[in-house]
């Protein structure tokens, strides 16, 4: 889809009525009135123009009250499609999904350091082209592209200022996707892509508030409130991963001393389970992931670092807990394939320093969404354009 007809689409969208039908679908024409205090006329005139548009269709007739069978309306999730891109820091993933998140194609690429900002690009571009050819959509229903980014994003500009694991910065990603391939771009850190993600596709309801946090080569979280990502007065909320849990902890490599990153990440488990553990075989070869794998065997020490790390995220999502209070934390990244030793750890920890009773029952999970989280969460990032465009 060209950039001029979505923007037509995001005029035709001005009201709340197609964020209506897509939450409460299958639901009639009065009641999207009588739920959104609009008139009848105005409703009806809207939802004519979303048919025509094809992003809505109506159903089969529903229940009666009386009189005439009302008609029901669904978004019609084949209308058009997103790209979601997880760009980094070890590979570019892209998927093709409809406006339900269903995956049509897949394609990926190994990222190898040294890499220079041009290379990168040229993957991202190499891997989305890939995608557009190998599907036997309509090009033309691509309404646009959803690029998670690791590291520091400036989100009005789609340049990724900072990205650390891949020693790269100023990535102008949006102005060269835009000219490549004409369509909207959206880009995103890619924490708080997934927890946009979460809100969308992870069946955790209409929440007023979610934080997800995304542990696994690093620590970053994203806020959701009614719905939008919270980016901060300088583009960094949710950098969960730098708060200081500890004053005279290790140099976290941000340069500051005692951050939840230097006890949850990935590296940081492998580290202190080679500090710990006495066994020579495993000392050299030890990953975060192999850490798992030997807790999973019924390895006493190795699950008790899992637990250790548990308690550390517990302290950060204490503090999270007093600073936001959200309705639900959920938690994604390879870490947390430990879930079975580190949840209820980070549980536990939260019910002993939590500030109040009702604090300590805030929901903590672990995404359903799997590896795909973050994935998703690009998608969701068109999404939130095209259904909630004000």
């Amino acid at each position: 889809m060209q950039r001029g007809t979505f923007q037509l689409m995001k005029s035709v969208n001005k009201s709340n009525i197609l964020n209506k039908i897509r939450k409460s679908e299958p639901i009639s024409r009065a009641q999207i009135a009588k739920e959104t205090e609009l008139t009848p006329p105005t409703v009806s005139s809207i939802v004519k123009e979303l048919l025509e548009q094809g992003i809505v269709r109506e159903s089969d007739l529903g229940d009666s009250k009386g009189g005439r069978k009302p008609t029901m309306l669904l978004i019609n999730s084949d209308a058009f499609y997103v790209i979601g891109v997880d760009a980094g820091p070890e590979k570019v993933e892209c998927i093709l999904t409809d406006l339900s998140g269903k995956v049509f194609e897949r394609t990926s690429s190994k990222l190898r350091k040294p890499i220079t900002n041009d290379q990168f690009i040229t993957i991202l571009k190499e891997n989305i082209n890939k995608i557009l050819q190998s599907s036997t959509t309509d090009k033309e229903k691509v309404i646009g592209i959803g690029v998670a980014m690791h590291g520091v994003v400036d989100v009005e500009t789609g340049t990724s200022l900072i990205a650390p694991n891949l020693d790269l910065s100023d990535i102008p990603i949006k102005a060269e996707l835009e000219e490549a391939f004409n369509v909207i771009i959206k880009v995103e850190n890619d924490a708080r892509a997934m927890a946009l993600g979460e809100s969308w596709f992870g069946g955790h309801g209409d929440l007023e508030s979610m934080v997800a946090v995304n542990i696994g080569r690093g620590v970053g979280s994203g806020v959701v409130i009614n719905g939008k990502l919270y980016h901060g007065a300088q583009d960094i909320a949710g950098e969960i991963g730098h708060m200081t849990i500890d004053m005279n902890g290790a140099i976290c490599e941000c340069g500051n001393r005692g951050c939840l990153q230097t006890f949850a990440s990935g590296e940081a488990v492998a580290k202190r389970a080679r500090h710990q553990v006495d066994d020579e075989i495993e000392s050299g070869t030890l990953t975060g992931q192999r850490v798992h794998e030997l807790a999973q065997n019924g390895n006493e020490s190795y699950i008790h670092i899992l637990q250790e790390t548990g308690q550390a995220i517990g302290v950060g999502l204490t503090n999270l807990i007093h600073l936001i209070n959200p309705s639900e934390i959920v938690l994604g990244g390879g870490v947390m394939k430990g879930e079975k030793f580190i949840l209820p750890a980070i549980k536990q920890t939260i019910d002993q320093q939590a500030l109040t009773q009702e604090a300590k029952q805030t929901s903590v999970t672990v995404t359903k969404l799997g590896d795909d989280a973050t994935l998703l969460g690009a998608v969701s990032l068109l999404l939130v354009e095209l259904f909630d465009p004000v």
